[in-house]
């Protein structure tokens, strides 16, 4: 029912029920470490947290809602893909296809790391993405690697081979293809080098597309940017997310307002506590896409708190 421990605390304290068997009530978990027999039935009184691997993807559900954004059949870039969140939610909306960048690793759901509408590239800095650099990560995310094994059919043919077979030549054998001592030689010299480079393990590897995603396109533009990022401002992200936004794209980024504002202006816990706060950091941002070119369609509440019990906002703008 949960996909992670946290989420599992979550659905407990939004009301989880159980019973032995059907003939017994109900009776209602009280605590996260109440001990069940196995077997014991299960049941969600509030499942809306299970709906996503994450609860980004219910934040993003409101946010889609809020603006009345369709993403039927779009092509999406995820940014700060984390679990999958976001991910998920676009994909069940509809989305045709996600990529996902990261600057962490493995930390995307199994489940979607294994669709084959999703691209997952990780290790990546969304603040030094550009087109280039997107789609070669992508083509690399898409390949498997081609194990190279050598190739006994192609080497040459030895001088005097002939003699192997006790001597016996018809008159009319000709041994002008015969390979010349020379060509021996330098055959052997490269079996050489390549069995050293493969002991030390810098043979360069072989790479070729995944047969399930061969008719995959790449294009690094996209009609729908979306965003979850902690510990950077938006405004130093923004600049490299717009050249991959296609002509009248939108983005839609979570706004976290303790990461754009100073130190000395978050509380304790790192939580803003000052209402003021949250209007100086709309500003900060809507000059930001303003300075860019974007166009400040709307800002939005989170449909839920984060995690830590921040309120945090959402900003959607589109490229014209």
């Amino acid at each position: 029912m949960a996909a992670s421990r946290a989420q599992a605390q979550r659905l407990i304290g939004a009301g989880v029920e159980w019973r032995l068997s059907p003939m017994l009530p109900w009776r209602k978990v009280t605590k996260n470490g109440e001990e069940l027999a196995q077997g014991t039935e299960l049941r969600l009184l509030d499942a809306a947290e299970a709906r996503y691997v994450s609860r980004g993807g219910l934040k993003l559900e409101g946010a889609l809602r809020q603006v009345s954004l369709s993403v039927q059949g779009t092509q999406c870039l995820d940014v700060g893909q984390s679990t999958g969140g976001f991910t998920d939610c676009l994909l069940q909306q509809g989305a045709a296809r996600v990529v996902g960048v990261d600057v962490g690793r493995d930390q995307l759901h199994e489940r979607l790391r294994k669709d084959l509408r999703v691209t997952c590239l990780e290790g990546l800095n969304a603040r030094f993405l550009t087109p280039a650099t997107l789609a070669q990560a992508w083509d690399l995310a898409m390949s498997e690697v081609v194990k190279d094994e050598e190739d006994n059919e192609t080497q040459p043919q030895a001088p005097y081979a002939w003699m192997r077979n006790g001597g016996e030549i018809g008159d009319d054998y000709d041994d002008s293809n015969d390979a010349k001592e020379h060509e021996i030689e330098a055959f052997k010299s490269q079996r050489a080098v390549r069995a050293k480079a493969v002991a030390e393990g810098v043979l360069p590897e072989q790479r070729r597309r995944r047969s399930e995603l061969i008719d995959v396109q790449i294009n690094p533009v996209f009609q729908l940017i979306t965003g979850d990022l902690s510990f950077i401002s938006l405004t130093l992200v923004l600049p490299a997310l717009v050249p991959l936004l296609a002509n009248g794209g939108h983005i839609l980024m979570l706004v976290k307002p303790q990461f754009e504002l100073q130190p000395s202006q978050v509380g304790k816990g790192g939580i803003v506590r000052d209402p003021a706060f949250y209007l100086q950091v709309e500003q900060k941002l809507r000059a930001a896409c303003a300075s860019l070119g974007l166009l400040v369609l709307a800002w939005c509440d989170s449909s839920i708190t984060g995690g830590d019990g921040n309120r945090e906002f959402f900003i959607f703008a589109s490229k014209s």
